[in-house]
């Protein structure tokens, strides 16, 4: 018989609230937990802030319910069918009971950017959409992140205004939309910098974004040590939602992730992203910097962080340029979180972009970013001919997902600007089918700071459906479905009797049949979709087992039933 804890916990509590509850209501009941904690000014009974998800939009009703359970009302949304409350862990459980109308509850956990410290322009063919004269005008981009501190590389072409035409503060404690901490306005140079700190006489490299002309709507929701929670960001998604007619929000971009707790279905980061999605709106997800964790014996498999996890978004993973013109001989970065995802195992990345060394928009040196990891600087000689090697004041570089994920939000702004009638389906679908699926089998590196050597595989989990192509992107005239959610990624089921890995589609998923137009081969291309453990019906998939697979720990942490696994995730890269 269940207890009613543990009935709780299989339906409408999360599983590490529930664990909370359960460690707070132990302590209780022990003298000697409460003789310590009476002595440490702790209460045995502390309040958390939740996320509480309603079958339908709360009203004054359910609000004035949670109340009489014990919860106070800190936060309500308008697009989200949710409101955020402190609740004492006691009256976790009463909370619950107290309304059907609660569908789900879970901690307002934290989360940070993807950015690991430490020009790829012709690798993804962008210097061909320069050409054909594509900058993003008239697409608004919401840039949930850290926030934009405003900088000449930031404002319209052939203007003094700038191109942050909103900002919004979600941090609690302050009202500055500034950047404190460094990423977003980086992050906002990689997605519609327009180079100009870098455009002079005698600059021999000019750093500019991808859509140099984009409305950039800046919501901050990281503070000054790139820390956030869950209420925040969706507190944001909300708003972006709100705003999307007034700058023609087309797109959104997180640069942000944490920890994987239970299914998408349930998680309220990932039902947020939905809802942006289903209102028109192209929302890219970063994969997480956890590619070289290897705790399980899982060789980085299973670590992307939501909400990359959800099938809606588009997923981005992070190559290496090798600091060549050309795109033949990048690389996946070691550090590049791998699907599948943990609990639902959907099938992630989507695609990869250049993510490493990028050179981008410096807020300030006194960013929390810069002034903590001085060897981010990037010496004026760097791309200025007969300079100092003084540090610039306006350029710094920095690695991660973080920084692949604007370059597939740029992408998307120049496509909605040629084909403004695309819906968010549509684009993640024709990103997929052009990305360049030219990859080795293999390759390896050897960190020097550690010796330690990885082998990475160019299976569909590591490099999803290929490498941005920005050119391929823009001449593809192919439209898939107008179904919402018509391109959600597929789920990869394994079989333990046959050790091998089918594909199946989402229940609205229709573009990724057999089609001669978006059939698998197409999508995913011959290489990621190649060797003997993972079949899609009877067409192979995913690579042999080389590199993961042999390990019986490996696969119980990947393809086990236990929704706890995400809480191993964490929210920080590894390099």
């Amino acid at each position: 018989m269940l207890t009613a804890s543990l009935a709780l916990a299989q339906t409408k509590v999360s599983p590490d609230l529930q664990v909370a509850v359960d460690l707070s209501s132990a302590a209780s009941k022990s003298s000697f937990m409460q003789f310590i904690a009476s002595e440490a000014g702790i209460s045995t009974d502390p309040s958390v802030n939740v996320i509480v998800q309603y079958a339908a939009a709360p009203n004054q009703t359910n609000y004035s319910t949670a109340t009489s359970a014990g919860a106070t009302l800190t936060g309500q949304f308008t697009s989200f069918q949710g409101a955020t409350y402190s609740v004492p862990l006691s009256a976790v459980g009463q909370l619950v009971s107290s309304d059907s109308g609660i569908s789900y509850i879970s901690l307002d956990r934290p989360l940070a950017g993807a950015v690991d410290y430490g020009d790829g322009a012709q690798a993804i063919s962008l210097d061909i959409a320069r050409n054909q004269g594509f900058d993003g005008s008239g697409i608004g981009v919401a840039v949930i992140d850290s926030g934009i501190t405003s900088n000449n590389d930031l404002r319209f072409v052939n203007s003094t205004n700038s191109r942050i035409v909103y900002s919004q503060n979600f941090v609690p404690g302050t009202s500055s939309t500034s950047d404190a901490y460094g990423h977003g306005t980086h992050v906002a140079g990689i997605l519609g910098g327009n180079g100009y700190n870098s455009t002079c006489s005698n600059c021999a490299i000019t750093f500019r974004g991808v859509a140099p002309n984009v409305k950039l709507i800046n919501l901050r929701v990281l503070d000054q040590n790139g820390q956030g929670s869950d209420s925040s960001v969706i507190a944001a998604i909300d708003r972006a939602i709100a705003l999307k007619s007034t700058y023609n929000i087309r797109v959104i971009n997180l640069s942000i992730g944490r920890g994987v707790y239970e299914s998408y279905k349930q998680d309220p980061l990932c039902q947020a992203v939905e809802k942006a999605w289903k209102a028109g709106i192209v929302v890219v997800v970063a994969a997480g910097n956890l590619g070289r964790d290897n705790s399980f014996g899982n060789q980085g498999y299973g670590t992307v962080t939501a909400p990359g996890n959800d099938p809606y978004v588009i997923t981005v993973g992070a190559m290496k340029t090798m600091f060549t013109d050309t795109g033949a001989d990048d690389q996946i970065t070691t550090y590049s979180s791998k699907g599948p995802s943990a609990v639902d195992h959907i099938v992630k990345p989507d695609i990869v972009a250049p993510g490493n060394g990028r050179v981008s928009t410096l807020a300030s040196t006194a960013a929390t970013l810069c002034a903590n990891n001085p060897s981010t600087a990037v010496p004026k000689n760097y791309y200025q001919t007969g300079a100092s090697s003084s540090a610039s004041s306006t350029y710094y570089s920095l690695s991660g997902t973080s920084m692949a994920t604007p370059e597939v939000s740029g992408a998307v702004a120049l496509m909605l600007q040629k084909s403004s009638t695309l819906t968010p389906d549509q684009v993640k679908a024709r990103l997929m089918k052009t990305a360049s699926k030219n990859f080795p089998a293999y390759t390896s590196y050897t960190d020097p700071a550690t010796q330690v050597s990885y082998l990475e595989q160019y299976d569909i989990f590591t490099v999803g459906a290929g490498y941005l192509n920005v050119a391929a992107a823009l001449s593809n005239t192919d439209k898939a479905s107008t179904t919402v959610g018509s391109a959600q990624s597929p789920t990869a089921v394994y079989s333990s009797s046959s050790g091998t890995v089918t594909l199946a589609n989402q229940g609205s998923s229709v573009i990724w049949g057999g089609s001669v137009v978006w059939g698998n081969s197409v999508v995913w291309g011959t290489n990621a979709l190649s060797g003997n453990s993972v079949v899609w019906g009877n067409s192979v998939v995913w690579g042999n087992s080389v590199v993961w697979g042999n390990s019986a720990n490996a696969q119980s942490v990947i393809w086990g039933s236990s929704v706890l696994w995400g809480t191993t995730i964490t929210t920080n890269g590894d390099k």
